[in-house]
C-alpha cells in the first residue's frame, strides 16, 4: 500500500506529486544519494539528497537497512541491463521485502508489477534513452504495470536537453549522474545541446558556477560539473512550473526539437494515444499554443475532432450549413468578423467555423475546450498536414449531417479544403466570397445565398446549444435523453437547463463550455441509456471531496475534469473527476472527485 506518494496535478503522463518524507518533496525532482557531497549545491538548486541504496545482491547477501522517514530506500535488488532475456530475469529476480518506511524497488519492464513499494527504479535506463521506440515501450510498460500513485525513477540518463521529454513520458525522479559524468569530460550542457569547453568563447549562462568563473579561461572541470547540475535542476523546476500551468506540451513542442531523439519520442507518444489520452484532462483553463504541426496530434485536438465527428448531432434541420473561417478572438461569435457574418446570416444558417488545429467547430461548441482556449500561428497559408487533417474532419462531419445546402463563406486558402472534401465525399459547396469574407460584396453574396431560408429563434439556438454540449460531453444522443422537456433560463453563455417543472438539471459553464450537473441532472443521466461515468464509494456521505481510499470502483473512461455520478449505499451525488477512472481504483491517496451536490440516501 502506497503511503508516501500523492499526485496533485496531471498534464498528460507528467504529474506533479508530493513525496511525503520528513521534508516533503515535490516531484518531478532531481534526487541523489544521501552521501553525495554535491547535494544542494549549485546556487541552492542542486539534487535533493533523499536516496539510500541498500545495494545489489549480485555481490552477495545484502540486508535491508533500518530506513527512516527522511529518505527513499532502494531495497536490495538484482538489476539487469536492457535487452536481458526474460528467462534470465525470471531466474535471478528477487522480490523486495515488505518494509514500514518509504522504499523503492528495482524493476525492468518485464518484471514491473505492484510490489508494495512507493517508488520503482527502472534498471537499464541508459540502454533505452536515445532509442525512441525502446524507451517508450520501457516507460509505458513499467508505468502501466505499477500503481498510479507511485513514483518512477530513471537514474543515469538525464541532461538539460532531454529532461522535459523524460518527464513528459511519465518519469517522476531523475538524477544528475549523466550531467556529472559529462562535466568530468569537460562537456558544458545546456537545454539546446552540449559543447566542449574548448569550443566556447564565452559562457552562455549566469548560474553561480558561471558567475564565479567570470571568463572561459577560469572555467575548469569542477565548475563545469556544477554548471551542468544547476542547469539540469533548473530545467526540472521549469517542467514543474509548466505542469502547474497545464502547459508542458506547449513547452515540449519547442524543446524537443533540440534533439532528434526527443522529437521522435514526443511523436511516438502521440502515436500511443490510449496511454496519453487516459492521462490528459478533458478541460483546463490554460490556453493551448498551436505553434507547430505537432499540435495536430495532441490529445486535446484529436479528442475534440473525434467527439464532433462521432457524438455531436446537428439539430438545425431546415437551415443550410454556412462554413466560415475562424477568428483570432475567442469565442468566435464575439469577434468583429463573426459579428459581420451574423449580420448577413440573420439566423438563417447553421454556422460552423473551420480552423487549424481544431478542425471544425459548430457554433454550439464554440465555448467548449479547446475551441476557445487556443492560439495559432497565422501565415495566410495552410500546410499539407493542416489541409489533410481539416479535410478529414470536415468530411467526417458532413457524413453525419444532412443540410439542404452547403455554403462556404471562406477565403481562398480555405477553398482548397472544401474542394478536396467535395471531390472525396460527392458534395457540392456554394462559394460566396469574392475577395475577402468581410467585404461588402462577399457579405452581400452570403445574405443572398440565404434568401428564402427560415430563421431560427434565439431560444432554439439556446436549446440546441445545451443539447449539443451534452452530446459532446456525455455521448451521442445524450442531449435528447437528458433534456427531452428542456426549459432554458439565463442569457448566453450563462445558460441553465431546467425540466418542465422548473427544476434545474445543469448549467453551462462559460469558462470551459461544458455542463455542470445538479443532483437531479445526475439522476437523469444515471437513469438514461447514455453510458454513465460512475464512481462507486463505500457507505459514507462525502462532503467537499471523495478521496481515493473511499472508492470501491469507477468507470474506466473517466478522465480528469469529467462530470461523474457518485453512487454509494448512503449517498448519491455529482461532481468533477480529479483522477482518471483507473487511477481512482488503483490509488490509495489523493482527491479523486470534487463534490458539487450530494444527498444522503
Amino acid at each position: 500500500m502506497t503511503e508516501y506518494v500523492e499526485v496533485h496535478e496531471r498534464d498528460g503522463a507528467a504529474r506533479l506529486a508530493e513525496l511525503r518524507l520528513a521534508e516533503p518533496l515535490t516531484t518531478p525532482a532531481l534526487v541523489t544519494s544521501v552521501d553525495d557531497e554535491r547535494a544542494g549545491e549549485s546556487d541552492g538548486t542542486g539534487p535533493h539528497p533523499i536516496i539510500r541504496d541498500a545495494g545489489s545482491q549480485w555481490t552477495g547477501d545484502v540486508h535491508v537497512p533500518e530506513g527512516d522517514e527522511a529518505t527513499l530506500t532502494i531495497l536490495p535488488h538484482r538489476a539487469f541491463p536492457s535487452g536481458t532475456p526474460g528467462e534470465v530475469e525470471d531466474a535471478f529476480t528477487v522480490a523486495p521485502e515488505s518494509v514500514e518506511f518509504s522504499s523503492a524497488a528495482v524493476v525492468s519492464p518485464d518484471t514491473a508489477r505492484n510490489l508494495g513499494t512507493d517508488a520503482y527504479v527502472l534498471a537499464g535506463a541508459p540502454g533505452y534513452v536515445g532509442h525512441a521506440s525502446a524507451f517508450l515501450d520501457a516507460v509505458r510498460g513499467t508505468r502501466e504495470a505499477i500503481p498510479a500513485d507511485t513514483a518512477l525513477y530513471l537514474p543515469g540518463v538525464a541532461t538539460p536537453r532531454n529532461a522535459a521529454t523524460l518527464l513528459y513520458a511519465g518519469v517522476d525522479l531523475l538524477d544528475a549522474g549523466r550531467a556529472i559524468v559529462r562535466g568530468t569530460q569537460r562537456r558544458y550542457l545546456t537545454t539546446e545541446g552540449d559543447y566542449h569547453l574548448d569550443e566556447l568563447e564565452e559562457l552562455p549562462c549566469s548560474c553561480a558556477a558561471c558567475r564565479r568563473a567570470g571568463s572561459i579561461e577560469e572555467f575548469g572541470q569542477e565548475a563545469c560539473i556544477d554548471h551542468n547540475v544547476a542547469t539540469l535542476a533548473a530545467e526540472v523546476a521549469r517542467v514543474r512550473q509548466r505542469i502547474r500551468q497545464g502547459r508542458l506540451r506547449d513547452y515540449l513542442e519547442g524543446q524537443a526539437r533540440q534533439a532528434n531523439w526527443c522529437t521522435a519520442t514526443m511523436r511516438g507518444l502521440d502515436q500511443q494515444y490510449a496511454y496519453l489520452e487516459q492521462r490528459t484532462p478533458v478541460i483546463r483553463s490554460a490556453d493551448l499554443d498551436a505553434a507547430t504541426e505537432d499540435t495536430l496530434r495532441r490529445v486535446e485536438i484529436q479528442r475534440f475532432a473525434e467527439r464532433v465527428t462521432t457524438r455531436y448531432g446537428c439539430r438545425f434541420d431546415e437551415q443550410p450549413l454556412v462554413l466560415v473561417p475562424c477568428s483570432a478572438y475567442k469565442p468566435y461569435s464575439e469577434s468583429k468578423s463573426h459579428r459581420r457574418f451574423h449580420d448577413a446570416i440573420q439566423f438563417r444558417g447553421h454556422v460552423v467555423s473551420m480552423t487549424s488545429p481544431i478542425g471544425v467547430v459548430p457554433q454550439e461548441l464554440e465555448l467548449t475546450y479547446p475551441a476557445q482556449h487556443y492560439d495559432t500561428v497565422v501565415t495566410g497559408e495552410w500546410s499539407a498536414n493542416e489541409i489533410e487533417f481539416v479535410s478529414r474532419v470536415l468530411g467526417a462531419y458532413l457524413e453525419r449531417t444532412d443540410y439542404p445546402e452547403l455554403i462556404a463563406h471562406v477565403p481562398a486558402e480555405y477553398r482548397e479544403i472544401c474542394e478536396r472534401v467535395a471531390a472525396e465525399h460527392g458534395v457540392e459547396f456554394r462559394y460566396t466570397v469574392t475577395d475577402h469574407p468581410t467585404d461588402g460584396d462577399s457579405l452581400g453574396n452570403l445574405a443572398g445565398a440565404l434568401e428564402g431560408y427560415p430563421k431560427y429563434q434565439k431560444r432554439e439556438r439556446q436549446h440546441n446549444t445545451l443539447r449539443a454540449v451534452a452530446d459532446y460531453q456525455f455521448g451521442e444522443g445524450a442531449g435528447d435523453e437528458l433534456f427531452p422537456d428542456l426549459q432554458v433560463q439565463g442569457r448566453y453563455p450563462q445558460l441553465r437547463a431546467d425540466d418542465a417543472d422548473g427544476e434545474q438539471l445543469a448549467a453551462l459553464t462559460g469558462r470551459y463550455g461544458t455542463l455542470a450537473l445538479t443532483h437531479a441532472g445526475g439522476k437523469r443521466w444515471q437513469e438514461s441509456t447514455v453510458p454513465t461515468k460512475t464512481v462507486e464509494i463505500e457507505p459514507f456521505v462525502p462532503h467537499g471531496s471523495v478521496l481515493a481510499p473511499g472508492i470501491t470502483d469507477a468507470s474506466d473512461d473517466i478522465r480528469v475534469g469529467d462530470e461523474v455520478v457518485i453512487d454509494g449505499e448512503r449517498a448519491f451525488g455529482v461532481g468533477r473527476a480529479q483522477m482518471s477512472g483507473p487511477e481512482m481504483v488503483e490509488s490509495t491517496r489523493g482527491i479523486a472527485v470534487e463534490v458539487r451536490h450530494v444527498e444522503e440516501t
